[in-house]
């Protein structure tokens, strides 16, 4: 195979699809993803993804430090990063590159000390819908790449032609015209690390009608959908509940924001190639965590580590990545993407390396595949107290997940355990929707499992994650929007 590289210190785009699990996006659909299935084709999909954490902040803090929540600290009661373990943007930066970085998810925000290491750092967190209000160019401009490829338009063809119409944008739509603002602004031939959390696919669900329309059941005006509540702890309570008929619509709005995120995927990459650095250019596509969409009697992507929440697509494009194209089904997990990252950029990073407890699955770089991955809940987001002070009743269900929960999955079997005593093993490869418990009926894999979790759990120091942490008004009531308080 041709190499596609063309120098060996590639620009970095990590782009954070926040929410989107793999069902239905793995591996990358056209009907659905076109974007992300063209960038798949001529690069790497990894179908056999897997987060660290089902919620924000301690999968991207995995995702930076290389290593898991109980070991970074930024989890449980103390949803802070300290800084105490290096990151990738420090090694970049270190390296040379200029580091950037956009967030529309207020977990990844200075406040919860996300951001350091970072020249530059917007926050579009504290926007309370994805995509309405005044925004940059929008979303009838995404139609045109959900239709076609671009074939290198200049940046003024794309302040002509991505213009919002009636549809107006504050999420990922501003997020890439701020990215096509900053490179056109940059002064520098230094290499780039660009970092972006976009958060459409995140309840509640709210595509724009363009979009919406596409996918809701017949009979299903785009106002009707909208009229449906989605508060996921309203849900969890039982203050509503949804009907067959009512639980397609869901999907389906959910499905539209995917769609619309991939539209967006689609125009960064048009702004890269308008700016000329998408040849240079190593791009990931990945979410920090999944969602229940109705799947396990849940609504979100709290209480749990089943694969909804955890498996997630990847795909990555350029360099030795499209050089050496594969789609394999290897396990990963999302933290493996820091010395992956590294290596894709032949940057040592000692320290990080050492303090990581990740593998390197570059093409030519990566060491063996997993035999194993790790993911972990450390405490339910909300803790039942703060449900016992919104709602009047709290049905006595819900004070089973007062618990932390801890699960190790392999290519044929899944085991979760948690700090209560209990235990769940799963065959995944005849149950993928993890709906029959074998725990009982499988003790030797059950205990194999168990062993090779605490055998883990005992190959490193844990951080301290209990203390609270002070956050603004604004951050509360937005943490509030998304279904955390």
């Amino acid at each position: 195979m041709t190499d596609t590289s063309s120098r060996d210190d590639p620009n970095i785009v990590l782009f954070v699809m926040d929410t989107m699990r793999a069902g239905g996006t793995v591996p990358a659909d056209p009907a659905l993803t076109p974007n992300l299935a063209a960038l798949a084709a001529s690069g790497a999909e990894y179908t056999n993804t897997f987060a660290t954490a089902p919620w924000t902040l301690p999968s991207h803090v995995s995702l930076f430090t290389g290593t898991y929540p109980s070991k970074h600290g930024a989890c449980g009661d103390h949803t802070y990063f300290d800084g105490s373990l290096p990151t990738i943007v420090d090694a970049f930066a270190d390296a040379g590159y200029e580091t950037a970085g956009v967030s529309n998810n207020v977990w990844i925000t200075d406040e919860f000390g996300a951001t350091d290491g970072f020249d530059v750092f917007r926050d579009d967190s504290k926007r309370t819908d994805a995509w309405s209000g005044a925004g940059g160019w929008g979303h009838r401009a995404t139609n045109a790449v959900r239709r076609s490829r671009f074939g290198g338009p200049t940046f003024e063809w794309l302040r002509r032609h991505l213009t919002v119409g009636d549809e107006s944008d504050n999420g990922a739509a501003a997020t890439v015209d701020w990215a096509a603002e900053w490179l056109a602004d940059r002064d520098s031939d230094d290499p780039f690390f660009f970092f972006a959390n976009c958060i459409e696919p995140h309840l509640e669900y709210r595509p724009p009608p363009s979009f919406a329309r596409d996918f809701l059941p017949d009979g299903w005006s785009y106002d009707r959908a909208m009229s449906l509540r989605q508060d996921p702890r309203e849900f969890d309570v039982g203050a509503f509940d949804y009907t067959e008929e009512e639980w397609d619509v869901v999907k389906s709005l959910y499905h539209a924001e995917i769609a619309y995120l991939d539209a967006q995927v689609g125009r960064l990459q048009a702004v890269l190639e308008a700016a000329g650095e998408w040849e240079d250019t190593v791009f990931v596509a990945l979410s920090d965590h999944g969602e229940n969409v109705g799947e396990h009697g849940l609504l979100g992507h709290q209480y749990s580590l089943f694969d909804t929440v955890l498996h997630v697509p990847l795909v990555v494009h350029g360099g030795d990545f499209s050089a050496n194209h594969v789609r394999t089904d290897r396990l990963v997990q999302t933290a493996d993407l820091a010395p992956t990252l590294l290596d894709a950029a032949g940057i040592d990073a000692p320290e990080l390396r050492e303090a990581s407890q990740a593998l390197s699955f570059h093409p030519t770089e990566g060491t063996e595949p997993r035999s194993q991955v790790i993911a972990e809940y450390m405490r339910p987001q909300p803790a039942i107290e703060v449900l016992e002070e919104k709602f009047d009743h709290v049905p006595d269900e819900l004070y089973e997940y007062q618990r932390s929960l801890r699960a190790v999955r392999t290519n044929g079997y899944k085991y979760v355990r948690g700090s209560d005593g209990t235990e769940w093993l799963y065959d995944v490869r005849e149950d993928p929707g993890e709906r029959h418990d074998i725990s009982a009926a499988s003790p030797r894999q059950t205990a194999d499992l168990a062993t090779a979790l605490d055998t883990w759990l005992g190959s490193f120091d844990e951080a301290d994650t209990v203390g609270s942490v002070e956050v603004s008004d604004a951050t509360e009531d937005r943490l509030a929007d998304l279904g955390y308080l």
